[in-house]
């Protein structure tokens, strides 16, 4: 076995590992509107569920270099709301423009040509091309020397059609394909699925628990 103290290498060496080891992540696509009324947009990998009652999503964003907030968490302290969008495979080259950094007039969306339509519940836009939208109030803030960890409380749901049943309360998973920040620059797909029975060598049941979600 490889054997790393953490305490004994630097914040980079513990970023590079664990950024590449604790893979795939969810991406978020985050909405937020700054001081000047211009709606930013920006993707996070360090993001995930942490909970239904209340439901509350994680986002976690670093500082610059010199320090200084990124426009997201900054419009997020300032505004105490924002939206998070799922990429799929679809928009993703566009997810991945909006990483650009740019001046704070100029709006991502704008910039890398996606769609914005008001939001239900809060002010910042959602993204009429992604597939999912969580319409978030700032629930809980952390702050550690590098970053602002913030916990957002889903206040509205913005789906594509046909992605929900909301009779049955699922989730039509065979037309959704999210992609993941696999480690670096690289993303991955969701499309290689399998069920532990299959891969145990048993015959597939006619419904499969990818059509139970």
């Amino acid at each position: 076995m490889t054997e790393v103290d953490f305490e004994q290498i630097s914040a980079y060496q513990r970023y590079k590992l664990m950024a590449s080891l604790i893979v795939p992540r969810p991406i978020a696509l985050v909405t937020t509107l700054g001081a000047n009324g211009v709606a930013n947009a920006a993707p996070f990998s360090m993001f995930n569920m942490v909970g239904e009652d209340p439901p509350i999503v994680m986002l976690s964003i670093n500082r610059l270099t010199d320090g200084r907030l990124k426009d997201t968490a900054a419009n997020i302290l300032n505004q105490g709301e924002f939206v998070v969008h799922m990429t799929d495979e679809a928009m993703a080259a566009k997810m991945h423009a909006c990483g650009e950094a740019l001046p704070s007039h100029v709006s991502e969306l704008t910039h890398v040509g996606l769609t914005s339509a008001a939001s239900h519940t809060v002010k910042p836009p959602r993204i009429v091309e992604a597939p999912v939208a969580f319409e978030c109030v700032l629930h809980e803030t952390l702050e550690t020397p590098s970053r602002y960890v913030f916990i957002g409380r889903v206040k509205w749901l913005s789906a594509r059609d046909g992605l929900i049943d909301t009779q049955a309360w699922r989730v039509n998973l065979r037309d959704y394909h999210p992609v993941g920040r696999f480690g670096a620059s690289f993303y991955t797909t969701t499309r290689d699925r399998f069920s532990v029975e299959e891969v145990a060598g048993v015959a597939a049941p006619t419904s499969t628990p990818i059509d139970e979600i």
